[in-house]
C-alpha cells in the first residue's frame, strides 16, 4: 500500500517537474522579448560577450521612443473595437445558425451545412479579394466595420454552436413546446443558455484570432488611424529596421492587451478552452 502511495507521488512530481519546464520554455521568449526592449542596441546584437540582462542600465526610454513614433492609444482602441465586434457578431450569428442546423429540419439543411463546412476546408486567403471588393464598394475602408467585416459570420463558430445545440437533450423542447412554447422562444429562453460555455469558447477563439489577424488590417486600412496593433506592428518592423530594442518596445506594448484581457478572464479562458476541448 505504501509503495503504491510512494509510486503514484512519485508520478505526480515527475509530471509537476515536466509540466514546469514546458511552462518554463513557453516563458522564454516572452522574458527575452521584454529584456531585448531593455537594452541598447549594441547589447542586443553583441555575441561576444553575450548579454541576458542590461549591463549598462535599463533602457526605459526605448518604449518612449516607439510610444512618440506611433499613437499606440489609438491603436489600442482599433484592437480593442475590433475584437468586441467581431465577438459578438460571431456569437450571435454563430448560436442561431448553429440552433438551426441542429435543431431545426427544414428543406436542404444538409446541402447548406456542407457549404458552411467547405468555408472551413479552404485557405481564409481566398476569401480577402472578394471581402475587400464588397467593402471598398460600400466605401467602408480604413474604418472599424472595415476591420469587423470578415468576423460577421463564421464557419467554425457555426459548426462549434451545432455540435453543442446537439449535445442537449430534446426533451428540454418538447417540455417548453407542450407549455406553448414558439420555437423563437425555446430558442432564446430555453436552449441558448444552456450553451453558454460553447459560446464562451467561441468568443475566446474569435478573441485570439481577431488579436492575431494582420493581413486584412494591413490591406483593408491604410491610414495608421484605422490600422490595430499587429498591422502597425509590422509597419514598426520596417520603420526601425536593426533596431532591436524599439522592435521589443513595440511587440511589448501591442501584446499588453491580451494579457490584460486574459488576467481579468482567465477563469472564462480556462472553462472556454476545456469545454471545447480546443487549443489556441
Amino acid at each position: 500500500m505504501d509503495s503504491a502511495i510512494m509510486k503514484t507521488r512519485r508520478n505526480k512530481a515527475l509530471m509537476h517537474l515536466v509540466l514546469i519546464i514546458m511552462s518554463f520554455i513557453m516563458l522564454v521568449p516572452f522574458a527575452w522579448m521584454i529584456l531585448t526592449a531593455l537594452k541598447t542596441n549594441q547589447e542586443a546584437i553583441s555575441v561576444n560577450p553575450f548579454y541576458i540582462f542590461p549591463a549598462h542600465g535599463w533602457q526605459w526610454s526605448n518604449f518612449a521612443t516607439v510610444w512618440k513614433s506611433y499613437n499606440f492609444i489609438i491603436l489600442y482602441k482599433n484592437t480593442l473595437l475590433m475584437i468586441f465586434f467581431r465577438v459578438v457578431a460571431a456569437c450571435l450569428t454563430a448560436t442561431m445558425a448553429g440552433y438551426a442546423f441542429g435543431r431545426l429540419k427544414f428543406p436542404g439543411k444538409n446541402i447548406l451545412f456542407s457549404m458552411v463546412l467547405i468555408q472551413m476546408m479552404v485557405p481564409s486567403q481566398i476569401f480577402i479579394i472578394p471581402q475587400y471588393v464588397m467593402v471598398s464598394k460600400m466605401g467602408m475602408l480604413n474604418t472599424t466595420f472595415g476591420l469587423v467585416f470578415p468576423g460577421l459570420v463564421t464557419a467554425f463558430g457555426t459548426y462549434l454552436l451545432k455540435t453543442g445545440y446537439q449535445g442537449l437533450p430534446k426533451d428540454l423542447e418538447e417540455a417548453a413546446a407542450i407549455d406553448g412554447c414558439n420555437v423563437g422562444q425555446r430558442f432564446l429562453k430555453i436552449m441558448m443558455p444552456l450553451t453558454r460555455s460553447s459560446m464562451v469558447s467561441l468568443g475566446i477563439f474569435t478573441a485570439v484570432f481577431a488579436f492575431k489577424d494582420l493581413m486584412w488590417p494591413m490591406i483593408v486600412c491604410t491610414n495608421a488611424s484605422t490600422t490595430t496593433l499587429s498591422a502597425g506592428l509590422a509597419k514598426m518592423q520596417g520603420q526601425y529596421g536593426s533596431d532591436y530594442p524599439a522592435m521589443m518596445a513595440s511587440a511589448t506594448l501591442a501584446v499588453l492587451p491580451m494579457v490584460v484581457i486574459y488576467v481579468i478572464f482567465q477563469k472564462q479562458f480556462v472553462e472556454g478552452i476545456a469545454t471545447s476541448g480546443g487549443k489556441l
